[in-house]
């Protein structure tokens, strides 16, 4: 099985400024080569910053945010995903589209809608998840505050060949979570990791939104040992790009295979 290269964007947003935005990541994005990378990820709310504005800045399934996806994941030759806000008859979504170089894409509804930010007052929650493959890999996509609920994080396992196949090799999780609670983030991804017995990437933004919070990014990516694999600095505007390797998770898998006495 091949590796997966996964590239994290951790960067500032603008505040409510999708052209600003676009612009920014365009320039980013550049420094990227072509096919260097198969899975490019961006912010919560990459567009716009975590905003309830929806009325305002919500977008359809022709708005410029997803023909600029579109355009990136083709000049790349790699998939694209961060979450936007988006509108469908009449309801607003907190959603994670996950682009193709083709122009094909599929996308995922927050589940947990942050409560405490007034996100449930403006959102529609989603009800799935969605298991998407790539190069070879199953990729579970969640979005921030999902971090928090191990029940809907959970990973299901099969015996295959004395071996615990997982329902997905890796669990992304997307945010925009405050610096405050960084502490949280990073133990949580610690324990995803562990109990899931997968890869976990979490890429969060850095710098401080339109409502004087502060986010410190602190993404990194963890393996199902529970070993941090990569970082990104604190307070970074920074790319990374890391190459997960797939036997070593099938291995692990098989010398340990936990996931099959679950409950």
């Amino acid at each position: 099985m091949h590796n997966l290269k996964v590239t994290l964007v951790q960067t500032e947003l603008h505040w409510e400024n999708v052209d600003a935005n676009l612009a920014m990541f365009t320039q980013k994005l550049s420094a990227i080569e072509k096919e260097s990378t198969h899975l490019i990820v961006l912010p919560e709310m990459f567009s716009t910053g975590f905003s309830m504005n929806a009325k305002h800045l919500a977008e359809k399934e022709n708005g410029k945010t997803i023909q600029w996806m579109a355009q990136q994941a083709n000049n790349k030759n790699a998939v694209i995903t961060g979450s936007i806000i988006f509108e469908e008859d009449g309801k607003y979504y907190n959603r994670l589209i996950w682009m193709r170089p083709n122009g094909s894409f599929n996308y995922y509804n927050k589940r947990h809608l942050f409560s405490m930010g007034n996100e449930h007052l403006h959102y529609t929650a989603g009800d799935k998840k969605i298991i998407t493959e790539l190069n070879g890999w199953k990729i579970c996509p969640l979005v921030c505050y999902d971090l928090r609920f191990p029940v809907w994080s959970r990973n299901h396992f099969i015996k295959e060949n004395e071996t615990a196949i997982g329902e997905y090799d890796l669990l992304l999780y997307i945010a925009n979570w405050p610096e405050r609670r960084n502490h949280p983030w990073k133990t949580l991804l610690l324990a995803r990791a562990i109990e899931n017995q997968c890869y976990v990437a979490g890429l969060n933004r850095a710098g401080a939104d339109g409502n004087d919070i502060i986010h410190s990014g602190d993404s990194a990516v963890i393996n199902a040992k529970g070993e941090i694999i990569s970082t990104i600095p604190a307070h970074k505007n920074y790319i990374s790009t890391i190459e997960l390797n797939y036997n070593e998770l099938i291995n692990f898998r098989k010398e340990f295979p936990v996931g099959l006495d679950a409950d």
